[in-house]
């Protein structure tokens, strides 16, 4: 039975990749920080067939300690301070996350395992002002946020790790990717949460920043078959994962609420506060190499993608009446 440790695993990305991984026979292990907010809800479903260990990314001889203990064989590393807004406010705890916290994880695989296959989430906010359209592995990065710029450290220092020592180290720079697990602070979910409650009359306004801003939207669950499709290679490598269509925010809103049969522009409010320091405008996605190499394509278009969070938001909030999801 092959063994994965997954670090982040309560959040949207690691509770699918979590599922995906049960599915095909894996054990895996769930790293989680020690807080007293630790929220479990996404995996509720599933977590008696996950080992949960406590970890952080802060603290490097705890990540020996796992390693040493529990010997993975793939380690993916979906943690860090990964709300963008916040990175301004807190650019140095980003960093120690978001950066540094991956240079932690790869000593640690050095120190005790260097067979362990290696995945680092980079993102497509390492592009930020974008240097060509659409995207792809070889187009230069340009961050625009403390926390894009945190991932292109993560990004590099991964590939140093590769080059330096051998490791089976991946970087899978994902586009924008959201399911109805997505935090309510991130705006396709603040969106698709707004609708259903305007839709049942528990609202009458979403407050949003710039709805021209740009994103190559996707379903988390098709993301995270990337991931594991890149450990399976037989050589590591780095990873455009993208649907290679973009829209702006103003399209979701269109979309989110022509489903429910309503007129965005009566409900959207445009608020200056909700305007990034630096705005990245245009994200697209070239994810040619990952199809040719990993066979992968995304299954979920940007419209069904809408309607799923729009539904799962309408189901949850008519269920409980007065249904508030976890953030983050």
């Amino acid at each position: 039975m092959p063994k994965a440790l997954i670090t982040g695993i309560t959040g949207q990305d690691g509770s699918y990749l979590a599922e995906f991984l049960l599915d095909r026979g894996y054990e895996v292990i769930g790293m989680v920080r020690r807080t007293s907010t630790t929220n479990f809800d996404r995996i509720r479903e599933f977590q008696d067939r996950i080992t949960i260990v406590q970890g952080d990314l802060l603290d490097q001889v705890s990540l020996i300690h796992l390693l040493q203990e529990h010997r993975p064989n793939e380690v993916y590393n979906l943690a860090a301070q990964s709300f963008v807004p916040t990175s301004f406010t807190q650019p140095v705890l980003t960093g120690e996350f978001t950066a540094l916290g991956v240079t932690r994880l790869l000593d640690a695989i050095r120190i005790v395992d260097r067979n362990i296959r290696f995945y680092q989430a980079s993102s497509s906010e390492m592009f930020g002002k974008v240097q060509e359209v659409p995207q792809r592995e070889t187009t230069p990065f340009y961050p625009r946020s403390p926390y894009g710029a945190a991932k292109v450290y993560g990004h590099w220092i991964t590939v140093n790790y590769r080059e330096s020592y051998g490791l089976f180290a991946c970087s899978g720079i994902l586009f924008n990717h959201e399911s109805p697990r997505r935090g309510l602070e991130f705006v396709t979910r603040k969106i698709s949460h707004a609708v259903a409650r305007i839709k049942l009359g528990m609202a009458n306004e979403v407050r949003l920043g710039n709805l021209d801003a740009r994103r190559d939207w996707g379903y988390a669950p098709d993301y995270v078959r990337a991931m594991w499709l890149m450990l399976q290679q037989d050589h590591p490598d780095d990873y455009v994962v993208a649907t290679g269509e973009t829209h702006s925010v103003r399209e979701f809103c269109q979309v989110a609420f022509d489903h429910v049969g309503l007129d965005w522009e009566k409900y959207v409010v445009v608020d200056p506060k909700f305007y990034r320091p630096a705005e990245v405008d245009l994200l697209v996605g070239d994810a040619s190499k990952a199809s040719r190499v990993l066979h992968w394509k995304p299954t979920v278009t940007f419209q069904q993608l809408v309607r799923i969070m729009v539904d799962a938001d309408l189901t949850a909030l008519q269920q409980t009446g007065n249904h508030t999801p976890q953030v983050g």
